[in-house]
């Protein structure tokens, strides 16, 4: 039986689906913002009339609820769109967008973006696949909740991580170069902080990882493959 970790197919951002004739209108709409890190490029609940493509840097994307709980939805990086379902439909922003680290970012007029969709093929396709893959990124997040613990989606949340955003060390350990929170663990998994927190103790008990204050590195990233794999 093949043990192997399930891992999702790598999407292609929104900016690697177009090519340099189908940018040309959002470069020449749009202007170039930077962000420092901790920074808020969107704010859930705000009517403002633009979006974003990230050039540079990355994002997580969070949404509070009536309650106060916060849940951190996804990681955004370059290439990536940003608010495009305000900027489609006119409504409120859906949740809030903090820069995990530098960001610099193309933001274009809402406007200005409809019209390069209605009259660039290119850019319409491209959106299209943005809106599927989210989609499929927030069912399959639903999926997992019901299917598999914790602990293993933390382990495939913690590998993907490393995967896209690690620094490998000598020693074979990988360091999530991310000023990632253990409530920002919780919110991408779904699960509580208190469970999450209980989880990253017992595995740095058996030195699977270590962890610091909004820093995580993987040491035996071969048993967090096994846990991820097995489902349990």
């Amino acid at each position: 039986m093949d043990s192997a970790p399930r891992r999702r197919p790598r999407r292609m951002p929104f900016w690697s689906l177009l090519d340099d004739e189908s940018r040309t209108p959002l470069l020449a709409a749009g202007r170039m913002v930077a962000f420092p890190p901790k920074d808020t490029l969107l704010r859930q609940n705000d009517f403002t009339d633009h979006l974003l493509v990230i050039r540079s840097g990355c994002a997580k994307v969070a949404a509070g609820s009536a309650a106060g709980y916060q849940a951190v939805l996804a990681i955004r990086r370059p290439g990536d769109l940003l608010g495009e379902q305000a900027a489609l439909d006119g409504g409120p922003r859906s949740a809030t967008l903090t820069s995990l680290t530098r960001v610099e970012a193309l933001m274009i007029p809402s406007s200005a973006f409809r019209a390069a969709v209605r009259s660039v093929p290119v850019i319409a396709l491209a959106l299209q696949q943005v809106l599927s893959e989210r989609l499929r990124e927030s069912d399959g997040h639903r999926t997992a909740v019901g299917s598999e613990a914790v602990q293993a989606r933390l382990a495939a949340l913690l590998l993907e991580l490393g995967a896209e955003y690690g620094r490998p060390q000598s020693n074979g350990a990988v360091l999530i170069a991310l000023p990632l929170s253990q409530d920002d663990f919780a919110g991408l998994v779904l699960s509580s902080r208190r469970t999450v927190t209980r989880v990253l103790e017992q595995w740095r008990g058996l030195g699977w990882v270590t962890t610091g204050r909004n820093r995580l590195t993987i040491d035996r990233p071969d048993e967090l493959k096994r846990l991820s794999a097995s489902g349990h």
